[in-house]
């Protein structure tokens, strides 16, 4: 018997790309079941987990055990009151390693997709064969679409129960991709499955020879991971400022953080921002070492050779690729929060490692999934919803386009009271310019 050593494991693991995916869908259309088929069948599931699953399944009166009791755990204590907005499960094959985000699928949940499908590379949208495309579907695509996740799979779950039938599978495919097609999805791929049955899963279904595409899993494995982060603009969010002051380093002064996107090298021209000086990176420290060159998502501190006013927030960028500090920001935000998003609300607009002050001026439109209509003026988005804002903060912030760059175009709106999360946004080009720039005041000084 062949034996594989731990070692030749993890160096095999280490050779694999890694994809990051998202699964959505409607209530009782399956995903737990689609979720536990694809641990279980790609043999990602322990041993003692497996038991466990067969053992509750029995006592439910089951003869086969119920492979969604592998998800269903952490749903439980999600409805008993913990907070868990996103479940992540973590499994590989020889081909590729992944990171499942499992979202849950009420409409009250539809928020908790924007988290699971921020960092996603493909999204995974479960239909009901039965239902067709429901408005649960359309959501979900929206959401998908507003965060430029490249790649969504249509899985047309339960086609055991439509007897397999390819007219059915086929205009569902067809309505869902017309649908995304026109919200800018730029890859859409459909498979027909059952994922109590098994079928086009993990492995071909005897079913439906009439489809001759991809499983699940082999379009997993298979589709293009294009998330380079080396490849985007240069951006470099300063988290902390390091400044010694000791014998040993009396001099030394280190802007800390994360490299968001791009690449910094020593002796590189850059621009503080927003504002606006400019100096050469003298230096790079990564994990004690001096470097020459750094790159996302890479934890690195860059010391200037001149001396200048930075602190957390400040933005470094290419002294030729930076982008221009902004204080009215345009953008598409997906509502968060149980209390609504009203005009005229004070707000904290978090972007990167920078946090300000801020006022919503309009809510030009609300975003109406059923025919993809905008809802003018809708005076405040609720829970839930998807709308264009145009905010107006209290200092200048240093945001690019989402669609050039997912990391320093995203955005947070936080209640100043509390801390609680209102709404993410995505900032863009999409919407007209306003000619009403004049400053807001109010009683409490938020006068910008």
């Amino acid at each position: 018997m062949t034996t594989v050593s731990t070692a030749s494991a993890v160096d095999q693991l280490s050779t694999t790309t890694l994809l990051r995916f998202a699964t959505a869908g409607s209530v009782d259309d399956g995903k737990s079941t689609l979720v536990g088929r694809l641990l279980h069948d790609s043999k990602s599931v322990l041993t003692d987990q497996l038991e466990a699953v067969e053992h509750a399944s029995r006592n439910r009166g089951q003869e086969t055990p119920d492979l969604a009791l592998l998800t269903d755990g952490l749903r439980a204590e999600r409805e008993q009151g913990i907070t868990i907005d996103v479940a992540y499960r973590y499994f590989a094959t020889t081909r590729r390693r992944f990171i499942l985000a499992d979202t849950p699928g009420h409409v009250q949940y539809t928020r908790n997709m924007v988290t699971g499908a921020s960092t996603a590379e493909l999204a995974v949208v479960l239909v009901d064969a039965r239902n067709g495309v429901v408005e649960q579907t359309r959501r979900h695509a929206a959401v998908a679409a507003l965060l430029r996740v490249p790649h969504v799979v249509l899985a047309v779950n339960k086609m055991d129960l439509v007897d397999y039938a390819e007219p059915v599978f086929a205009k569902i495919a067809r309505e869902f991709t017309a649908y995304a097609s026109e919200l800018g999805v730029p890859e859409i791929t459909a498979i027909p499955i059952s994922a109590l049955a098994g079928d086009n899963v993990v492995e071909p279904s005897a079913h439906m020879d009439w489809y001759g595409g991809p499983t699940v899993l082999e379009h997993l494995e298979t589709v293009p991971v294009a998330h380079d982060l080396t490849a985007c603009h240069a951006r470099f969010p300063v988290q902390y400022v390091i400044r010694p002051q000791s014998a040993e380093h009396p001099d030394y002064r280190g802007y800390a953080g994360q490299i968001a996107a791009g690449a910094f090298r020593v002796g590189e021209r850059v621009t503080v921002l927003p504002s606006g000086r400019t100096s050469t990176i003298e230096a790079i420290d990564a994990l004690g070492e001096a470097v020459d060159i750094a790159w996302a998502p890479q934890s690195v501190t860059l010391r200037l050779a001149d001396d200048i006013d930075i602190s957390r927030g400040d933005l470094i960028a290419p002294a030729g690729d930076a982008p221009a500090p902004t204080q009215d920001v345009e953008a598409t935000v997906c509502h968060v929060a149980d209390q609504p998003l009203s005009v005229g609300q004070r707000v904290l607009l978090k972007h990167t490692t920078r946090t300000v002050k801020a006022i919503v001026k309009e809510i030009p439109s609300r975003l109406t999934l059923d025919d993809l209509s905008q809802h003018p003026a809708p005076g405040q988005l609720v829970a839930n919803d998807i709308g264009r804002v145009v905010v107006r903060t209290s200092e200048p912030l240093a945001l690019d386009a989402y669609a050039d760059s997912r990391r320093t175009g995203s955005f947070l709106l936080i209640d100043p009271a509390d801390g609680t999360t209102l709404a993410a946004g995505m900032a863009g080009e999409s919407f007209a310019t306003h000619g009403n720039t004049s400053s807001v005041a109010d009683e409490e000084g938020w006068d910008f």
